[in-house]
């Protein structure tokens, strides 16, 4: 299990910049290319085509889905069912990172799905891979809200504790969701790594060059804002020191931020933005995180 997720980790390594010589083009741009920039789905040049299946990881109990959304999009989508020797009634609804597409992060719901025994459905927001439309701040939203809406509504899910789960800004996704849905039972459990406070304030680091121009950013992704919302679902923070494009700084004001109880956190000395995953202790983590906090 580990190989296959240390092997696949290779498809993520995506440098945020390529050099100084393109920041400073990505100056120019932010205002009018923003998205192309914040939500890199054609990256690698193939994932909007090739999108590896669950089957090729030696996974037989899923389904491949095409959701419909309330605004006319078809979000792509992965369930797949827990191992049924140790079962929990446990639900992980999964946000991924940006670049590339579910596929790229099966390996990580495979460990979920058969060593944690949760149920999983992996999104895929519009404009990723095999979904349609185009990335955006409110796009993203609403395929969030459709994803929830979607496990709540299916029969071997509705009575299952959903956990929201989200990387790097699937965090952002995640964040956003839980503080539209906190109605109890609704959302008994958060897992973010490695995410930011706010997209603009993320700039600054992120695009340096771009720094004055952060203010234009219309991709706000608030989430320093939207968090203290959010108090009676446990949160776990997963958090790579030596995150590379997100400072891990940002997850530590978020962690400061949170009311939330009980609220968890977990770093990783080592882990950089996309191998903070494949850090030891990882899924441990999660594994008692969903036993003490979620788990009936």
């Amino acid at each position: 299990m580990a190989s296959a997720l240390q092997s696949f980790m290779s498809y993520l390594r995506i440098p945020l910049l390529a050099s100084s010589g393109i920041a400073t083009l990505l100056t120019g741009a932010l205002y009018f290319k923003q998205n192309e920039i914040i939500y890199p789905r054609n990256i690698p040049p193939d994932s909007r085509t090739n999108v590896p299946r669950p089957s090729q990881f030696g996974i037989t109990d899923y389904e491949e889905l095409m959701i419909p959304t309330p605004d006319g999009e078809s979000l792509s989508a992965f369930f797949l069912r827990a191992n049924k020797q140790h079962a929990r009634n446990v639900t992980i609804l999964m946000f991924h990172g940006n670049a590339g597409n579910i596929g790229y992060r099966v390996p990580i719901a495979k460990i979920l799905e058969d060593d944690l025994g949760c149920n999983v459905l992996m999104l895929q927001y519009r404009g990723y891979g095999m979904s349609t439309g185009t990335p955006n701040e409110k796009g993203l939203m609403i395929d969030a809200q459709t994803g929830l809406d979607y496990v709540k509504q299916r029969a071997e899910t509705r009575n299952t504790r959903i956990v929201v789960y989200g990387q790097s800004i699937g965090g952002a996704v995640a964040i956003g969701l839980a503080a539209r849905n906190l109605k109890e039972g609704d959302i008994a459990g958060i897992i973010l790594e490695n995410t930011f406070t706010s997209m603009r304030k993320l700039i600054p680091t992120a695009f340096p060059p771009a720094k004055y121009l952060a203010a234009l950013c219309h991709q706000v992704w608030p989430n320093d804002e939207a968090l203290p919302r959010i108090t009676g679902i446990p949160i776990l923070f997963l958090s790579g020191l030596k995150d590379e494009i997100i400072p891990a700084s940002h997850m530590a004001q978020l962690y400061r931020l949170c009311r939330a109880q009980p609220k968890v956190w977990r770093e990783f000395p080592n882990g950089s933005h996309n191998d903070t995953v494949a850090e030891s202790g990882y899924f441990a983590y999660i594994d008692d995180f969903i036993t003490e906090h979620v788990a009936r």
